[in-house]
């Protein structure tokens, strides 16, 4: 049952806190004009009591969950590009407050699962073709998400949620996908954000032009001129196209402030020797080329940032292919791929075939991956970092595995089989293997997401795989507390405050965590964020930086962990 409380001033909570001499951030006090009111509900958690523990056990580690869907592909021997697989995308499309998912897939049904509680989802059929990347976004701002998808032609689908609508569900299995006035360019990653401040959501894309060439010719695609980046400026439901790059590998893409003036940048995660681009955001709405790393990864498979030792500074980790242990029979089966892969080029800046962790200081970035003891985790697709354990610390956790016939056929079945990676948060200084959390699923994962599926507040894990069954695992670690919190900003055109950042106060630290429409690798992410916290630590205020950077402020008694916590920010004359 969820408990409405009243409006709260949050000019009157932000002057509390600061007479109580609460401690905000460098540069939070600045960040804008308060807004006037913030509406507040909350729903308490499902927490594993102990009468419901007698149904679900604590375990201690994750529990799998099959589901009816195979991301399938056209022939028994896989080839090169068909290996990449499918993505997925996590987000509450009917408004009941609990998770649903969609699963992408190459060959086959792409499938809406609906929560339906108890770990019962209900599939029903999207569409019979080939999609490979995922988002759930609210386009057109009226509340209710819908569905973006990138599919392996390079075309960009819509599907828009008729929730809202009287008498009509969210999506039908008849609804024929739609395209997006404008968005003529081929995309194989996409991302959403308020990137020009006016209150909308504005779409990147990045092709996969080795995919493409193989499809059409490289004369053919060089003649549409519709590859590379793209970034679509979203005007009252048109999209208005700008080309940042000609070329493309793009496997991933991220939105990040990297240079520290509060403005969205632009991460492209290049495949192959292609270095990764960073396009900078600037005051006038136009894009300028950098080159803020000193090294990169080689094959860039997977991005995503968090504040891993909670100094208020995200990391950004980018996921590369390497072997991840030098037993002798693990290298024998990477060996041939090892010895085809091209050496960098001279003129990039270096690239590594490894993992990287970019750290930032002051205005330089440096590569603090093997610091972090976390330089190798396999053919890695996926991965993201999420607090699996609630002790305060961003975990990580990576998907991996690669099948095709070009380059492993000295292997059975064309496959490299290998677990996938979980990596537990070792005091904010080091990551060290989590085996015991029973997340090493050999099954060939590509698209991968972390959310709380049954309301009991911890991290469950989405994967598709590649030609298994995609599973979700179910956390029975039953350690630690937890705060969820749901951002709304109905009214504008940006209802899930895509961009946003949240700062939880506690006496063991300050948790940060960000709005994103996608993470990983072809995986749109949840708007809902998690906040482990430590069973001895107490919640003291949580700071929320909208995206046009007006600052709400809530204090206790209205948060405390066990809680999901949603967030309605009113409109007002500024809005």
């Amino acid at each position: 049952m969820r408990t409405f409380l009243p409006a709260i001033l949050v000019s009157a909570l932000l002057l509390c806190a600061c007479s109580a001499g609460f401690d905000f951030l460098p540069g939070s006090t600045s960040f804008g004009a308060l807004s006037d009111t913030t509406s507040i509900s909350v729903q308490p958690l499902n927490s594993r009591t102990a009468s419901a523990a007698q149904s679900r056990p604590c375990t201690g580690a994750f529990v799998a969950h099959e589901l009816p869907h195979v991301t399938g592909t056209a022939f028994e021997r896989v080839t090169y590009f068909t290996s990449n697989g499918a993505g997925l995308a996590v987000g509450d499309l009917d408004n009941d407050g609990d998770e649903d998912f969609v699963l992408a897939n190459l060959l086959g049904h792409n499938q809406i699962f609906w929560n339906e509680g108890n770990w019962n989802f209900r599939p029903q059929l999207l569409l019979d073709g080939s999609l490979r990347g995922l988002a759930l976004v609210d386009v057109d701002g009226d509340g209710w998400l819908d569905i973006t998808a990138t599919s392996r032609s390079g075309i960009l689908l819509y599907w828009r949620n008729s929730g809202g609508e009287e008498g009509s569900p969210p999506f039908t299995s008849q609804q024929e996908p739609a395209r997006l006035q404008g968005v003529d360019g081929f995309a194989y990653s996409l991302q959403w954000g308020d990137l020009d401040a006016d209150g909308d959501l504005d779409l990147v894309t990045a092709s996969y032009d080795a995919s493409l060439e193989k499809q059409i010719g490289r004369r053919a695609l060089d003649a549409t001129d519709q590859n590379g980046v793209f970034v679509y400026k979203n005007e009252n439901g048109r999209f208005w196209p700008k080309r940042l790059a000609s070329r493309s590998q793009g496997l991933a893409l991220q939105l990040q402030d990297l240079n520290g003036d509060r403005r969205l940048d632009i991460l492209v995660g290049n495949d192959f020797d292609l270095h990764d681009a960073v396009f900078l955001g600037r005051r006038d709405g136009s894009w300028l080329s950098a080159d803020p790393f000193a090294t990169t990864t080689f094959s860039t498979m997977s991005f995503d940032s968090g504040d891993i030792d909670n100094d208020g500074r995200p990391e950004l980790f980018a996921a590369d292919m390497h072997p991840y242990s030098e037993e002798p029979e693990i290298m024998r089966q990477w060996l041939p791929v090892m010895e085809t892969m091209p050496p960098p080029s001279p003129d990039d800046a270096p690239q590594v075939m490894a993992n990287v962790l970019q750290e930032r200081h002051g205005d330089a970035w440096s590569d603090q991956a093997e610091a972090w003891r976390i330089p190798y985790s396999g053919w890695s697709w996926s991965a993201q970092f999420g607090d699996i354990d609630q002790d305060g610390l961003l975990d990580l956790y990576v998907v991996n595995g690669m099948t095709a016939m070009e380059i492993f056929r000295h292997l059975p079945g064309d496959e490299l089989v290998e677990e996938n990676q979980a990596f537990r948060n070792d005091g904010g200084k080091r990551f060290t293997p989590a085996p015991e959390w029973m997340l090493n699923s050999t099954a060939g994962g590509r698209g991968m997401s972390m959310t709380d599926f049954d309301g009991d507040g911890d991290l469950d894990v989405l994967i598709n795989n590649l030609r298994s069954p995609s599973q979700i695992f179910e956390n029975q670690l039953c350690s630690g507390q937890s705060l969820l919190v749901d951002l709304r900003h109905p009214g504008s055109g940006n209802t899930r405050a895509l961009g946003a950042e949240l700062l939880l106060h506690t006496s063991t630290g300050i948790y940060r965590r960000s709005v994103h429409a996608a993470g990983g690798y072809l995986s749109g992410r949840s708007a809902r964020q998690h906040f482990g916290i430590p069973l001895e630590s107490r919640i003291i205020a949580l700071e929320v930086r909208w995206p046009d950077r007006i600052l709400s402020l809530i204090d206790v008694p209205v948060i405390q962990p066990g809680n999901l916590v949603t967030i309605t920010r009113r409109a007002t004359q500024a809005d």
